[in-house]
């Protein structure tokens, strides 16, 4: 359904991009924010699913700069490598990378942006930084705690798994009240229990998650 592009970003660096295309005119479009798995198989097939329901959707290879073409797998090495590229990744770099991927898709409508993992934390300043978005969703992200005192300036929904070992429950909690008017859904499940080719996912949290997820995209998006 999707292809990879060449994506120019506002400081003149060239990355790669998945860009998913619906079958007929987009009721929006999605920038899909990758996890320190690179934009793999599964990040692919995240904006695979959201042009299956009917948005333009782009995720950018925001290792690019780091790295060309990081796909990693969910093993104790993918980890690590994954940590040792992410500490590379300058934070403004990586916002621009966002924008750019904004502007790219931005002819199909309104724009929502939605991360996983170190994706969700970017989602989360994206939705606070970012121009040209209209709604955001971030999935499991652990800087979200460090930058509670972030105020979106878009609707903006989290999702939290309340066993995830990198995320202590007590500060999605300090999130939640924080930002009494931002939904915080939190599920019984571990971290990256969204996807569906690691150990920690968990189909009935997935499912109500990506429901959640297409609703409050489709009132946002509109």
């Amino acid at each position: 359904m999707g292809e990879m592009i060449e994506l120019k970003s506002g400081d003149g660096a060239a990355i790669g991009a998945w860009l998913a295309a619906p079958a007929a005119a987009p009721r929006g479009a999605v920038v899909v924010v990758q996890e320190i798995f690179g934009v793999n198989h599964h990040i692919r097939s995240v904006a695979d699913r959201f042009a299956a329901a009917g948005y333009l959707a782009i995720a950018p290879a925001m290792f690019d700069r780091v790295e060309k073409g990081v796909e990693l797998g969910y093993d104790a090495p993918g980890m690590a490598r994954g940590m040792e590229i992410v500490a590379k990744v300058d934070r403004e770099a990586a916002l621009s990378d966002i924008a750019a991927a904004v502007q790219r898709v931005a002819s199909a409508g309104k724009v929502g942006v939605v991360g996983f993992c170190w994706g969700g934390t970017m989602a989360w300043l994206a939705a606070a930084r970012t121009p040209g978005i209209a709604a955001a969703v971030g999935y499991y992200g652990g800087g979200i705690v460090g930058l509670k005192a972030l105020r979106p300036r878009v609707p903006t929904m989290l999702h939290f798994g309340e066993h995830d070992a990198h995320i202590p429950l007590a500060g999605v909690r300090e999130v939640e009240a924080a930002h009494p008017g931002t939904p915080v859904h939190i599920y019984p499940a571990g971290h990256g229990f969204h996807c569906d080719e690691r150990a920690s996912y968990h189909a009935p949290s997935a499912a109500l998650a990506w429901s959640r997820t297409l609703d409050f995209f489709a009132v946002h998006l509109a």
